[in-house]
């Protein structure tokens, strides 16, 4: 595991897009799963604003880590959000978005999402091997869309599962751990205060840590990298 800790929300941003346009750059073609939330659209902005002319994204394939199930226009898309801060601004071929289609029946949406991740993404022991997934993590510990009330559903042996979102009951579509697990680098990013403590217990493995879906991000590879700002590793 590594860590780097910046000062800013900003400072993640721009030193995350760097990490990114490096790993890019190393590889002819790259499958990326990507997050939502407040942390990955700042870094989508830095992107399209200050590395346009540093990234080659004709070889980028781009997914989705999880999804509500909204549809492509709603304000809580994590697609249309991702439309709007990054892939509206950026060249890559359409052909290389593989979005999870949140308006269809939840349940049969993660078995074609699943189907799609098999035929794309190159495989290592049947399952799914990305070179990066993009992880946030939620002030209850949660990471993709599994909950810690759903925890199960991190050691599903499929790909994809149907997930519910513990105050909402907003379903969402989100990769298991296997998935998450079996990829080349896992990268949190994490901000804010609000996320200090769960950042601790999860880090420094305290107390009951288990119960929090983030604790059992563990790629095989051992290549898992925290980028957090100040506020979210003042505990640590």
């Amino acid at each position: 595991m590594k860590k780097y800790i910046y000062n800013t929300k900003q400072e993640v941003a721009i030193n995350f897009s760097n990490y990114l346009a490096t790993l890019i750059k190393e590889k002819n073609t790259a499958h990326i799963a990507l997050s939502g939330g407040s942390t990955p659209k700042i870094v989508f902005e830095e992107l399209a604003s200050n590395f346009l002319d540093k990234i080659d994204w004709s070889g980028v394939h781009l997914y989705w880590g999880d999804e509500r199930c909204v549809a492509p226009t709603d304000s809580e898309s994590n697609y249309k959000m991702t439309v709007d801060y990054l892939i509206s601004k950026i060249n890559i071929p359409l052909e290389n978005i593989h979005r999870i289609k949140g308006e269809e029946v939840p349940s049969k949406e993660a078995i074609r999402y699943s189907e799609v991740l098999k035929k794309v993404v190159p495989q290592e022991n049947n399952v799914p091997k990305f070179d990066l997934v993009i992880l946030g993590m939620g002030d209850d510990g949660h990471t993709a869309s599994i909950f810690p009330h759903e925890i199960n559903l991190w050691d599903s042996k499929n790909i994809c599962e149907v997930a519910i979102h513990p105050d909402s009951g907003q379903k969402r579509i989100s990769l298991t751990g296997a998935v998450i697990n079996n990829a080349d680098t896992v990268a949190f990013l994490v901000t804010g205060e609000g996320k200090k403590e769960k950042v601790d217990i999860i880090i420094n493995k305290k107390g009951d840590y288990k119960q929090y879906p983030a604790s059992l991000v563990a790629p095989k590879s051992n290549n898992l990298i925290w980028f957090l700002d100040t506020a979210a590793a003042q505990e640590i």
